[in-house]
């Protein structure tokens, strides 16, 4: 009796044995399936960020008539487009690794997981709001964008909560096929994603196209209140705008946003 007994405590440990075994096994599998996968996302996205550097264009195609010159970057980023004719521009701010094409698509959900080539990738892309409408065009090109573990995508631009890295960085580069621009950041700020109930907030999000002047001085006027320092930059009905919007994970639905106007 107690010899089996015995054998069923050892037949129970063996089995608690192999069963610890494969949870630690499934769970290493898992670790590097995970590992692997950022891996092969931060690479894709790298790819992405320096594939403007893999087109060559005319250089005769090249003007600078100082009315409406066509730069390199313009006609690169018009070759892009018979890839994917969803990429309205390409976006850069010097000395980050915030160098992109900008996306926008019929919804803001698809390029949330989906990059210029349509592949699925958890990080997705850079996009545009989808009312911005470029033929009226709209006053404030609303741009949203993941962060990323190893400083791709958007993840620096929560560095401008700091204004020393302001100082350093204070223009915005974004290109489309008709135009090569420049933009002057006039606030940055911690916002989060606000429940319907809530009165007296500042919802920048839903900010594209003004109603009407007060509509715009209204978002500007705002912006620059919650602005974490002074620029000392505004900006009047007529001016183009642009806000970046990515998350901030110090609070619940949390985002990180700065806003530009365009400069010249």
């Amino acid at each position: 009796m107690a010899k089996h007994k015995q054998q069923n405590t050892s037949n129970f440990k063996k089995t608690v044995t192999i069963l610890l075994t494969l949870i630690l096994i499934s769970g290493i599998i898992l670790f590097i399936k995970i590992k692997l996968t950022e891996y092969i996302e931060n690479e894709m996205q790298r790819e992405v960020s320096e594939v403007l550097d893999t087109i060559d264009v005319p250089s005769e195609d090249i003007t600078d008539n100082g009315l409406n010159p066509t730069t390199e970057r313009m006609l690169k980023l018009r070759e892009l487009q018979k890839d994917n004719a969803d990429i309205v521009g390409w976006l850069e701010i010097a000395g980050t690794n915030i160098n992109y094409p900008v996306l926008q698509g019929e919804d803001n959900d698809y390029y949330l997981k989906h990059n210029y080539k349509h592949e699925y990738i958890s990080t997705g892309s850079i996009f545009l709001d989808k009312d911005y409408d470029f033929d009226k065009p709209s006053e404030n090109l609303l741009i949203y964008g993941h962060r990323n573990k190893v400083g791709l995508m958007f993840d620096e631009l929560i560095k401008y909560k700091d204004e020393a890295f302001y100082n350093e960085h204070k223009t915005i580069r974004f290109t489309t096929e008709k135009s090569d621009d420049t933009y002057e950041v006039m606030s940055a700020f911690y916002s989060r994603v606000y429940y319907t109930n809530e009165t007296n907030v500042f919802r920048y999000y839903n900010f594209v196209n003004a109603n009407n002047e007060l509509d715009y001085a209204e978002f500007v006027s705002n912006a620059k209140d919650v602005s974490l320092y002074d620029t000392g930059v505004t900006a009047t009905y007529g001016e183009q705008l642009m806000t970046l919007s990515t998350c901030d994970y110090t609070q619940e639905n949390g985002r990180f946003v700065v806003v530009a106007k365009k400069v010249y």
